[in-house]
Protein backbone atom coordinates (compact mmCIF):
# COMPACT_ATOMS: atom_id res chain seq x y z
CA UNK A 1 0.00 0.00 0.00
CA UNK A 2 1.26 3.65 -1.13
CA UNK A 3 0.79 6.27 1.62
CA UNK A 4 0.48 9.52 0.83
CA UNK A 5 3.39 11.72 0.83
CA UNK A 6 1.43 15.12 2.10
CA UNK A 7 1.41 15.77 5.89
CA UNK A 8 -2.00 18.17 5.11
CA UNK A 9 -3.79 15.25 2.57
CA UNK A 10 -6.24 14.31 5.12
CA UNK A 11 -7.67 17.53 5.86
CA UNK A 12 -9.84 16.17 2.36
CA UNK A 13 -11.97 14.41 4.76
CA UNK A 14 -14.49 16.59 6.21
CA UNK A 15 -15.22 14.89 9.80
CA UNK A 16 -11.26 14.82 10.01
CA UNK A 17 -10.82 18.41 9.37
CA UNK A 18 -13.78 19.85 11.63
CA UNK A 19 -12.27 17.76 14.66
CA UNK A 20 -8.93 18.65 13.84
CA UNK A 21 -9.62 22.26 13.84
CA UNK A 22 -11.51 22.02 16.89
CA UNK A 23 -8.44 20.37 18.83
CA UNK A 24 -6.48 23.19 18.17
CA UNK A 25 -8.48 25.18 19.83
CA UNK A 26 -8.45 23.00 22.76
CA UNK A 27 -4.80 22.05 22.63
CA UNK A 28 -4.73 26.24 22.72
CA UNK A 29 -6.08 26.60 26.10
CA UNK A 30 -4.60 23.67 27.56
CA UNK A 31 -1.07 24.96 26.54
CA UNK A 32 -2.14 28.53 28.36
CA UNK A 33 -3.35 26.21 31.53
CA UNK A 34 0.01 24.62 31.63
CA UNK A 35 2.03 28.27 31.49
CA UNK A 36 -0.53 29.14 34.14
CA UNK A 37 -0.06 26.20 36.28
CA UNK A 38 4.13 26.12 36.25
CA UNK A 39 4.30 29.71 36.40
CA UNK A 40 1.60 29.63 39.42
CA UNK A 41 3.68 26.82 41.24
CA UNK A 42 7.06 28.84 40.85
CA UNK A 43 5.30 32.07 43.01
CA UNK A 44 3.79 29.68 45.56
CA UNK A 45 6.72 26.89 46.44
CA UNK A 46 10.50 27.04 46.59
CA UNK A 47 10.96 23.76 45.75
CA UNK A 48 12.05 22.82 42.61
CA UNK A 49 10.84 19.72 42.63
CA UNK A 50 7.63 20.28 43.25
CA UNK A 51 7.55 22.88 39.56
CA UNK A 52 8.40 19.74 38.01
CA UNK A 53 6.06 17.53 39.46
CA UNK A 54 3.48 19.93 37.54
CA UNK A 55 4.34 18.55 34.46
CA UNK A 56 4.47 14.64 36.00
CA UNK A 57 1.11 15.40 38.02
CA UNK A 58 -0.39 15.56 34.06
CA UNK A 59 1.73 13.03 32.46
CA UNK A 60 0.96 10.24 35.54
CA UNK A 61 -2.75 9.59 35.17
CA UNK A 62 -1.94 8.69 31.63
CA UNK A 63 0.92 6.09 32.76
CA UNK A 64 -2.15 4.80 35.39
CA UNK A 65 -5.05 4.52 33.56
CA UNK A 66 -4.37 4.71 29.48
CA UNK A 67 -4.59 1.23 29.64
CA UNK A 68 -8.21 1.01 30.65
CA UNK A 69 -8.81 3.71 28.40
CA UNK A 70 -7.84 1.92 25.69
CA UNK A 71 -9.87 -0.85 26.45
CA UNK A 72 -13.34 1.66 26.67
CA UNK A 73 -11.92 2.77 23.51
CA UNK A 74 -11.80 -0.54 21.73
CA UNK A 75 -15.34 -1.93 23.61
CA UNK A 76 -17.30 1.51 23.30
CA UNK A 77 -18.67 4.25 21.01
CA UNK A 78 -15.03 5.93 20.76
CA UNK A 79 -17.22 9.42 20.23
CA UNK A 80 -18.88 8.95 23.54
CA UNK A 81 -15.99 8.38 25.56
CA UNK A 82 -13.95 11.53 24.01
CA UNK A 83 -17.41 13.55 24.77
CA UNK A 84 -17.27 11.87 28.72
CA UNK A 85 -13.51 13.34 28.88
CA UNK A 86 -13.98 16.89 27.50
CA UNK A 87 -16.62 17.31 29.74
CA UNK A 88 -14.67 16.26 32.56
CA UNK A 89 -11.58 18.44 31.69
CA UNK A 90 -14.27 21.22 31.46
CA UNK A 91 -15.30 20.39 35.08
CA UNK A 92 -12.30 20.57 36.57
CA UNK A 93 -10.51 24.04 34.62
CA UNK A 94 -13.62 25.76 35.89
CA UNK A 95 -13.24 24.17 39.14
CA UNK A 96 -9.36 25.19 39.31
CA UNK A 97 -10.31 28.55 38.03
CA UNK A 98 -12.40 29.15 40.65
CA UNK A 99 -10.43 28.41 43.10
CA UNK A 100 -7.44 30.73 41.59
CA UNK A 101 -9.86 33.28 41.24
CA UNK A 102 -10.81 33.04 45.41
CA UNK A 103 -6.87 32.74 46.18
CA UNK A 104 -7.51 29.11 47.64
CA UNK A 105 -4.71 27.46 45.45
CA UNK A 106 -1.70 25.40 47.42
CA UNK A 107 0.85 23.55 45.40
CA UNK A 108 -0.77 20.43 46.63
CA UNK A 109 -4.35 21.31 45.37
CA UNK A 110 -2.81 22.80 42.27
CA UNK A 111 -1.10 19.75 41.56
CA UNK A 112 -4.68 17.73 42.45
CA UNK A 113 -6.67 19.76 39.47
CA UNK A 114 -3.58 19.13 37.04
CA UNK A 115 -3.63 15.47 37.85
CA UNK A 116 -7.45 15.26 37.25
CA UNK A 117 -7.11 17.40 34.35
CA UNK A 118 -4.87 14.48 33.29
CA UNK A 119 -6.80 11.98 33.99
CA UNK A 120 -9.06 13.41 31.39
CA UNK A 121 -6.35 13.54 29.06
CA UNK A 122 -5.70 9.46 29.47
CA UNK A 123 -9.21 8.55 28.68
CA UNK A 124 -9.21 11.07 26.03
CA UNK A 125 -6.26 10.06 23.85
CA UNK A 126 -6.60 6.39 22.96
CA UNK A 127 -10.34 7.05 21.30
CA UNK A 128 -8.71 10.30 19.70
CA UNK A 129 -5.78 8.22 18.67
CA UNK A 130 -8.06 5.08 17.88
CA UNK A 131 -10.80 7.41 15.98
CA UNK A 132 -8.18 8.88 13.50
CA UNK A 133 -7.96 5.52 11.19
CA UNK A 134 -11.73 5.59 11.34
CA UNK A 135 -11.97 9.16 9.73
CA UNK A 136 -9.64 8.83 6.99
CA UNK A 137 -8.56 6.00 4.90
CA UNK A 138 -5.34 3.68 5.92
CA UNK A 139 -3.22 5.20 2.69
CA UNK A 140 -3.56 8.97 4.83
CA UNK A 141 -2.98 7.73 8.79
CA UNK A 142 0.83 8.42 8.54
CA UNK A 143 -0.38 12.27 7.46
CA UNK A 144 -3.02 12.02 10.34
CA UNK A 145 -0.65 11.02 12.82
CA UNK A 146 1.64 13.67 11.47
CA UNK A 147 -0.95 16.58 11.67
CA UNK A 148 -2.40 15.57 14.49
CA UNK A 149 1.50 16.47 15.84
CA UNK A 150 1.61 19.65 14.01
CA UNK A 151 -1.81 20.63 15.73
CA UNK A 152 -0.63 20.56 18.85
CA UNK A 153 2.58 22.07 17.92
CA UNK A 154 0.83 25.04 16.16
CA UNK A 155 -0.40 26.09 19.29
CA UNK A 156 2.41 25.38 21.26
CA UNK A 157 4.45 27.86 19.25
CA UNK A 158 2.08 30.38 20.20
CA UNK A 159 -0.09 29.12 23.08
CA UNK A 160 2.94 29.77 25.70
CA UNK A 161 3.50 32.90 24.65
CA UNK A 162 0.27 34.13 24.87
CA UNK A 163 0.27 32.35 28.10
CA UNK A 164 2.85 34.43 29.24
CA UNK A 165 1.34 37.50 28.73
CA UNK A 166 -1.83 36.72 30.07
CA UNK A 167 0.02 35.25 33.24
CA UNK A 168 1.73 38.72 33.52
CA UNK A 169 -0.89 40.80 32.53
CA UNK A 170 -3.90 39.03 34.60
CA UNK A 171 -2.53 36.50 36.40
CA UNK A 172 -2.96 32.10 35.97
CA UNK A 173 -6.45 32.48 37.03
CA UNK A 174 -7.51 34.36 33.85
CA UNK A 175 -5.23 31.40 32.06
CA UNK A 176 -7.26 28.92 33.55
CA UNK A 177 -10.57 30.63 32.10
CA UNK A 178 -9.19 30.52 28.94
CA UNK A 179 -8.60 26.84 28.74
CA UNK A 180 -12.32 26.71 30.42
CA UNK A 181 -13.93 27.98 27.52
CA UNK A 182 -11.14 26.18 25.01
CA UNK A 183 -13.50 22.66 25.62
CA UNK A 184 -16.43 24.14 23.81
CA UNK A 185 -15.55 24.00 19.98
CA UNK A 186 -14.73 20.51 20.47
CA UNK A 187 -17.42 19.09 22.42
CA UNK A 188 -19.77 21.05 19.66
CA UNK A 189 -17.29 18.85 17.31
CA UNK A 190 -17.94 15.81 18.74
CA UNK A 191 -21.55 16.55 18.88
CA UNK A 192 -22.04 16.71 15.20
CA UNK A 193 -19.77 13.66 14.24
CA UNK A 194 -21.48 10.47 13.34
CA UNK A 195 -19.59 7.93 12.70
CA UNK A 196 -20.38 4.81 10.29
CA UNK A 197 -19.07 1.75 12.36
CA UNK A 198 -20.05 -1.93 11.47
CA UNK A 199 -22.10 -3.29 14.10
CA UNK A 200 -20.27 -6.32 16.38
CA UNK A 201 -21.90 -9.47 16.28
CA UNK A 202 -20.31 -10.26 19.47
CA UNK A 203 -20.71 -9.53 23.58
CA UNK A 204 -18.31 -7.01 24.30
CA UNK A 205 -15.69 -8.13 26.05
CA UNK A 206 -15.22 -7.62 30.02
CA UNK A 207 -12.97 -4.87 31.32
CA UNK A 208 -10.47 -7.15 33.03
CA UNK A 209 -10.56 -9.60 29.84
CA UNK A 210 -10.10 -6.89 27.33
CA UNK A 211 -7.28 -5.47 29.26
CA UNK A 212 -5.70 -8.78 29.30
CA UNK A 213 -6.16 -9.54 25.59
CA UNK A 214 -4.25 -6.18 24.53
CA UNK A 215 -1.18 -7.34 26.87
CA UNK A 216 -0.96 -10.66 24.92
CA UNK A 217 -1.63 -9.07 21.36
CA UNK A 218 1.34 -6.41 22.10
CA UNK A 219 4.13 -9.58 23.81
CA UNK A 220 3.17 -11.45 21.16
CA UNK A 221 4.26 -8.62 18.20
CA UNK A 222 7.68 -8.09 17.82
CA UNK A 223 7.40 -4.52 16.33
CA UNK A 224 5.38 -2.74 18.97
CA UNK A 225 7.91 -3.78 21.59
CA UNK A 226 10.61 -1.99 20.19
CA UNK A 227 8.15 0.87 20.14
CA UNK A 228 7.78 0.27 23.80
CA UNK A 229 11.63 0.05 24.62
CA UNK A 230 12.66 3.17 22.51
CA UNK A 231 9.65 4.96 23.53
CA UNK A 232 10.11 4.67 27.58
CA UNK A 233 13.79 5.62 26.69
CA UNK A 234 13.08 8.82 25.03
CA UNK A 235 10.49 9.71 27.37
CA UNK A 236 12.82 9.68 30.16
CA UNK A 237 15.53 11.69 28.29
CA UNK A 238 13.35 14.19 26.59
CA UNK A 239 11.18 15.17 29.70
CA UNK A 240 14.33 16.77 31.38
CA UNK A 241 13.77 20.03 28.58
CA UNK A 242 10.32 20.69 29.59
CA UNK A 243 9.89 19.42 32.81
CA UNK A 244 13.34 22.33 33.86
CA UNK A 245 12.22 24.69 31.14
CA UNK A 246 10.30 27.51 33.98
CA UNK A 247 14.03 26.88 35.87
CA UNK A 248 15.79 27.35 33.01
CA UNK A 249 14.01 30.86 32.17
CA UNK A 250 14.29 31.88 36.12
CA UNK A 251 17.41 30.77 36.75
CA UNK A 252 20.12 30.09 34.02
CA UNK A 253 18.80 33.03 31.59
CA UNK A 254 17.18 35.08 34.55
CA UNK A 255 13.60 35.50 32.43
CA UNK A 256 10.04 35.47 33.68
CA UNK A 257 7.47 34.45 32.22
CA UNK A 258 7.50 35.74 28.94
CA UNK A 259 10.64 34.35 28.52
CA UNK A 260 9.41 31.06 29.65
CA UNK A 261 6.52 30.90 26.95
CA UNK A 262 8.76 32.33 24.32
CA UNK A 263 11.03 29.59 24.95
CA UNK A 264 8.29 26.57 24.61
CA UNK A 265 6.88 28.87 22.14
CA UNK A 266 10.30 28.60 20.48
CA UNK A 267 10.06 24.47 21.06
CA UNK A 268 6.38 24.77 18.98
CA UNK A 269 7.63 26.68 16.13
CA UNK A 270 10.40 23.71 15.90
CA UNK A 271 7.89 21.20 15.95
CA UNK A 272 5.95 22.56 12.99
CA UNK A 273 8.93 22.35 11.60
CA UNK A 274 9.80 18.83 12.31
CA UNK A 275 5.97 17.78 11.38
CA UNK A 276 6.20 19.42 7.88
CA UNK A 277 9.37 17.91 6.71
CA UNK A 278 7.94 14.07 8.58
CA UNK A 279 6.89 12.92 5.38
CA UNK A 280 9.84 13.61 3.39
CA UNK A 281 12.31 12.72 6.11
CA UNK A 282 10.20 9.06 6.20
CA UNK A 283 10.77 8.83 2.20
CA UNK A 284 14.76 9.77 2.41
CA UNK A 285 15.41 8.16 5.51
CA UNK A 286 15.01 4.55 7.73
CA UNK A 287 12.76 4.60 10.81
CA UNK A 288 15.84 3.38 13.02
CA UNK A 289 17.61 6.75 11.58
CA UNK A 290 15.27 9.31 11.89
CA UNK A 291 15.46 8.04 15.80
CA UNK A 292 18.35 8.15 16.36
CA UNK A 293 18.45 11.56 15.14
CA UNK A 294 15.85 12.40 17.88
CA UNK A 295 17.94 11.39 20.43
CA UNK A 296 21.16 13.33 19.31
CA UNK A 297 19.20 16.11 18.85
CA UNK A 298 17.65 16.30 22.02
CA UNK A 299 20.50 15.56 23.90
CA UNK A 300 22.48 18.60 21.85
CA UNK A 301 19.59 20.62 23.18
CA UNK A 302 19.99 19.85 26.54
CA UNK A 303 23.74 20.55 26.05
CA UNK A 304 23.07 24.03 24.83
CA UNK A 305 20.38 24.72 27.56
CA UNK A 306 22.48 23.70 30.29
CA UNK A 307 25.67 25.97 29.76
CA UNK A 308 23.29 28.93 27.64
CA UNK A 309 23.18 32.43 29.34
CA UNK A 310 20.98 33.83 26.42
CA UNK A 311 17.58 33.55 26.32
CA UNK A 312 17.79 33.47 22.32
CA UNK A 313 20.35 30.85 22.47
CA UNK A 314 18.68 28.52 24.46
CA UNK A 315 15.42 28.74 22.26
CA UNK A 316 17.20 28.15 18.78
CA UNK A 317 18.46 25.11 20.54
CA UNK A 318 14.64 24.46 21.49
CA UNK A 319 13.89 24.61 17.65
CA UNK A 320 15.82 21.31 17.64
CA UNK A 321 14.43 19.45 20.84
CA UNK A 322 10.86 20.84 19.55
CA UNK A 323 11.48 19.24 15.42
CA UNK A 324 13.09 15.73 17.21
CA UNK A 325 10.05 16.20 19.95
CA UNK A 326 7.28 15.79 16.84
CA UNK A 327 9.04 13.33 14.59
CA UNK A 328 9.91 10.49 17.01
CA UNK A 329 7.12 11.02 19.34
CA UNK A 330 4.67 10.75 15.41
CA UNK A 331 6.82 7.97 14.21
CA UNK A 332 6.31 6.00 17.39
CA UNK A 333 2.63 6.54 16.92
CA UNK A 334 2.36 5.92 12.99
CA UNK A 335 4.10 2.21 13.40
CA UNK A 336 1.45 1.48 16.83
CA UNK A 337 -1.03 2.19 14.42
CA UNK A 338 -0.05 0.15 10.90
CA UNK A 339 1.04 -2.36 13.73
CA UNK A 340 -2.10 -2.98 14.38
CA UNK A 341 -5.63 -3.96 13.23
CA UNK A 342 -8.73 -2.25 14.58
CA UNK A 343 -10.46 -4.65 17.01
CA UNK A 344 -7.30 -3.81 19.58
CA UNK A 345 -5.55 -0.46 17.80
CA UNK A 346 -6.93 1.57 21.15
CA UNK A 347 -5.22 -0.78 23.68
CA UNK A 348 -1.69 -0.82 21.88
CA UNK A 349 -2.01 3.06 21.38
CA UNK A 350 -2.67 3.40 25.29
CA UNK A 351 -0.19 0.96 26.26
CA UNK A 352 2.39 2.87 24.44
CA UNK A 353 1.25 6.40 25.42
CA UNK A 354 1.62 4.38 28.94
CA UNK A 355 4.86 3.62 28.28
CA UNK A 356 5.81 6.54 26.86
CA UNK A 357 4.11 9.03 29.46
CA UNK A 358 5.75 7.01 32.11
CA UNK A 359 9.03 7.71 30.53
CA UNK A 360 7.89 11.24 30.90
CA UNK A 361 6.72 11.68 34.48
CA UNK A 362 8.85 9.79 36.16
CA UNK A 363 11.90 11.46 33.71
CA UNK A 364 10.18 14.82 35.32
CA UNK A 365 10.38 13.39 38.60
CA UNK A 366 13.97 12.45 38.18
CA UNK A 367 15.32 15.58 36.72
CA UNK A 368 13.61 17.89 39.23
CA UNK A 369 14.93 15.92 42.17
CA UNK A 370 18.34 15.84 40.18
CA UNK A 371 18.39 19.74 39.92
CA UNK A 372 17.18 20.32 43.78
CA UNK A 373 20.30 18.17 44.81
CA UNK A 374 22.75 18.99 41.57
CA UNK A 375 21.61 22.12 39.99
CA UNK A 376 19.84 22.50 36.78
CA UNK A 377 22.32 22.51 33.94
CA UNK A 378 24.13 18.86 35.73
CA UNK A 379 20.50 17.73 35.79
CA UNK A 380 20.64 18.46 32.50
CA UNK A 381 23.82 16.97 31.59
CA UNK A 382 23.18 13.73 33.29
CA UNK A 383 19.81 13.52 30.84
CA UNK A 384 22.30 13.36 28.11
CA UNK A 385 23.38 10.28 29.20
CA UNK A 386 19.87 8.69 28.89
CA UNK A 387 19.30 9.85 25.24
CA UNK A 388 22.79 8.75 23.75
CA UNK A 389 22.03 5.34 25.72
CA UNK A 390 18.49 5.52 23.86
CA UNK A 391 20.78 5.83 20.23
CA UNK A 392 22.93 2.81 21.44
CA UNK A 393 19.89 0.33 22.56
CA UNK A 394 19.12 1.08 18.67
CA UNK A 395 21.73 -2.07 18.14
CA UNK A 396 19.26 -4.52 19.78
CA UNK A 397 15.88 -2.69 19.23
CA UNK A 398 15.71 -1.57 15.64
CA UNK A 399 12.63 0.24 15.13
CA UNK A 400 10.68 -1.61 11.83
CA UNK A 401 10.23 0.04 8.56
CA UNK A 402 6.88 1.71 7.43
CA UNK A 403 4.98 -2.48 7.60
CA UNK A 404 2.32 -2.38 4.12
CA UNK A 405 0.79 -4.82 5.82
CA UNK A 406 -3.14 -5.22 5.18
CA UNK A 407 -4.41 -5.71 8.57
CA UNK A 408 -8.11 -5.66 7.43
CA UNK A 409 -10.27 -8.61 8.77
CA UNK A 410 -9.84 -11.38 6.83
CA UNK A 411 -13.65 -12.44 7.27
CA UNK A 412 -13.08 -15.99 6.02
CA UNK A 413 -14.81 -17.89 9.05
CA UNK A 414 -18.00 -19.01 9.47
CA UNK A 415 -19.16 -20.23 12.68
CA UNK A 416 -19.91 -24.01 12.14
CA UNK A 417 -23.45 -25.48 12.40
CA UNK A 418 -23.06 -28.23 16.08
CA UNK A 419 -25.13 -31.16 16.72
CA UNK A 420 -24.66 -29.83 20.31
CA UNK A 421 -26.52 -26.63 21.27
CA UNK A 422 -24.60 -24.70 23.93
CA UNK A 423 -24.82 -21.57 25.17
CA UNK A 424 -22.09 -18.58 24.45
CA UNK A 425 -20.32 -19.29 27.61
CA UNK A 426 -19.60 -22.95 27.55
CA UNK A 427 -16.12 -24.22 27.69
CA UNK A 428 -13.54 -24.76 27.71
CA UNK A 429 -13.37 -25.05 23.76
CA UNK A 430 -10.60 -27.48 22.52
CA UNK A 431 -9.58 -27.59 18.67
CA UNK A 432 -7.25 -29.66 17.30
CA UNK A 433 -6.58 -29.28 13.56
CA UNK A 434 -4.49 -32.49 11.53
CA UNK A 435 -2.53 -32.02 9.14
CA UNK A 436 -0.69 -34.45 6.77
CA UNK A 437 2.46 -32.93 6.06
CA UNK A 438 5.14 -35.36 4.00
CA UNK A 439 9.11 -35.50 5.64
CA UNK A 440 10.56 -33.44 2.56
CA UNK A 441 8.22 -30.52 3.76
CA UNK A 442 9.06 -30.73 7.32
CA UNK A 443 11.39 -27.92 7.74
CA UNK A 444 8.50 -25.42 5.82
CA UNK A 445 5.92 -26.95 8.13
CA UNK A 446 7.91 -26.13 11.26
CA UNK A 447 8.72 -22.59 10.56
CA UNK A 448 5.05 -22.05 9.52
CA UNK A 449 3.98 -23.82 12.65
CA UNK A 450 6.27 -21.34 14.71
CA UNK A 451 4.17 -17.96 13.02
CA UNK A 452 1.37 -19.52 13.57
CA UNK A 453 1.89 -20.25 17.42
CA UNK A 454 2.58 -16.78 17.75
CA UNK A 455 -0.41 -15.69 16.13
CA UNK A 456 -2.89 -18.10 17.53
CA UNK A 457 -1.73 -17.17 21.09
CA UNK A 458 -1.36 -13.34 20.02
CA UNK A 459 -5.24 -13.63 18.99
CA UNK A 460 -6.60 -15.32 22.56
CA UNK A 461 -5.40 -19.27 22.26
CA UNK A 462 -4.78 -20.68 25.06
CA UNK A 463 -2.08 -24.13 25.58
CA UNK A 464 -1.42 -24.04 22.51
CA UNK A 465 0.54 -27.56 21.17
CA UNK A 466 2.06 -29.42 18.21
CA UNK A 467 2.12 -32.77 18.43
CA UNK A 468 3.35 -35.77 15.84
CA UNK A 469 1.46 -39.29 15.80
CA UNK A 470 3.51 -42.30 16.68
CA UNK A 471 1.64 -44.30 14.56
CA UNK A 472 1.59 -42.47 11.79
CA UNK A 473 4.52 -40.34 11.47
CA UNK A 474 2.75 -38.02 8.67
CA UNK A 475 -0.22 -36.55 10.87
CA UNK A 476 0.22 -33.76 12.95
CA UNK A 477 -1.69 -32.13 15.54
CA UNK A 478 -1.97 -28.50 16.24
CA UNK A 479 -4.21 -28.20 19.36
CA UNK A 480 -5.33 -25.34 21.88
CA UNK A 481 -8.18 -23.83 23.78
CA UNK A 482 -9.98 -21.02 24.14
CA UNK A 483 -12.21 -20.44 27.48
CA UNK A 484 -15.49 -20.30 26.22
CA UNK A 485 -17.23 -20.90 22.66
CA UNK A 486 -17.73 -17.07 22.33
CA UNK A 487 -14.13 -16.63 22.45
CA UNK A 488 -13.36 -19.40 20.02
CA UNK A 489 -15.81 -16.79 17.80
CA UNK A 490 -13.71 -13.65 18.54
CA UNK A 491 -10.22 -15.78 18.39
CA UNK A 492 -11.26 -16.49 14.71
CA UNK A 493 -12.50 -13.01 13.95
CA UNK A 494 -9.51 -11.62 14.73
CA UNK A 495 -7.79 -13.15 12.23
CA UNK A 496 -6.43 -9.94 9.54
CA UNK A 497 -5.86 -10.31 5.80
CA UNK A 498 -1.87 -10.37 6.40
CA UNK A 499 -2.60 -13.62 8.34
CA UNK A 500 -3.87 -15.44 4.87
CA UNK A 501 -0.46 -15.74 3.59
CA UNK A 502 0.30 -18.40 6.36
CA UNK A 503 -2.93 -19.96 6.38
CA UNK A 504 -2.75 -20.86 2.38
CA UNK A 505 0.64 -22.34 2.69
CA UNK A 506 0.00 -24.47 5.39
CA UNK A 507 -3.34 -25.83 3.33
CA UNK A 508 -0.82 -26.52 0.64
CA UNK A 509 1.67 -28.56 2.62
CA UNK A 510 -1.83 -30.84 3.34
CA UNK A 511 -1.38 -33.97 1.62
CA UNK A 512 -4.67 -35.54 2.82
CA UNK A 513 -8.26 -35.12 1.19
CA UNK A 514 -9.48 -31.60 1.27
CA UNK A 515 -8.74 -29.03 4.11
CA UNK A 516 -7.07 -29.80 7.30
CA UNK A 517 -9.67 -31.45 9.12
CA UNK A 518 -10.93 -29.55 12.03
CA UNK A 519 -12.10 -30.90 15.55
CA UNK A 520 -14.21 -28.97 17.57
CA UNK A 521 -14.89 -30.07 21.52
CA UNK A 522 -15.45 -29.59 24.68
CA UNK A 523 -14.04 -30.17 27.73
CA UNK A 524 -15.79 -32.05 30.19
CA UNK A 525 -14.78 -33.77 33.41
CA UNK A 526 -15.93 -37.37 34.92
CA UNK A 527 -18.74 -34.81 36.82
CA UNK A 528 -22.50 -34.29 36.37
CA UNK A 529 -23.23 -32.22 33.79
CA UNK A 530 -23.72 -28.61 34.73
CA UNK A 531 -26.58 -26.29 32.51
CA UNK A 532 -24.50 -25.05 29.91
CA UNK A 533 -25.35 -27.66 27.89
CA UNK A 534 -28.87 -28.24 26.38
CA UNK A 535 -30.93 -29.23 23.08
CA UNK A 536 -32.79 -27.51 20.25
CA UNK A 537 -31.49 -23.95 22.33
CA UNK A 538 -30.33 -21.37 19.92
CA UNK A 539 -26.86 -19.81 20.74
CA UNK A 540 -27.66 -15.88 21.44
CA UNK A 541 -24.16 -14.34 20.95
CA UNK A 542 -25.30 -11.06 23.22
CA UNK A 543 -26.03 -13.27 26.50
Amino acid sequence: MAYTSSTLAPLRHDTYRAIWFASLSSNFGGLIQAVGAAWMMTTITASEDMVALVQTSTALPIMLFSLISGALADNYDRRRVMLTAQCLMLTVSALLTACAFLGWITPWLLLFFTFLIGCGTALNNPSWQASVGDMVPRADLPGAVTLNSMGFNITRSVGPAIGGVIVAAAGAAAAFAVNTLSYLALIYALLRWRPSLPASTLPREALGSAIFAGLRYISMSPNLEKVLVRGLIFGIGASSILALLPIVALDLVAGGPLTYGFMLGAFGIGAIGGAVLNARLRQMLSSETIIRLAFAGFALSAVIAAFSPSALLTSAGLLISGACWVSALSLFNTIVQLSTPRWVVGRALSLYQTVTFGGIAGGSWLWGVAADRYGVSDALLMSVVVMLLGIAIGLRFSMPAFASLNLDPLNRFTAPALSLDITPRSGPIVIQVDYEIADADLAEFMELMSERRRIRIRDGARHWALMRDLENPGLWTETYHTPTWVEYIRHNQRRTQADAENIDRLRALHRGEGLPHVHRMIERQAIPPDNDVFHKAPIDLHH
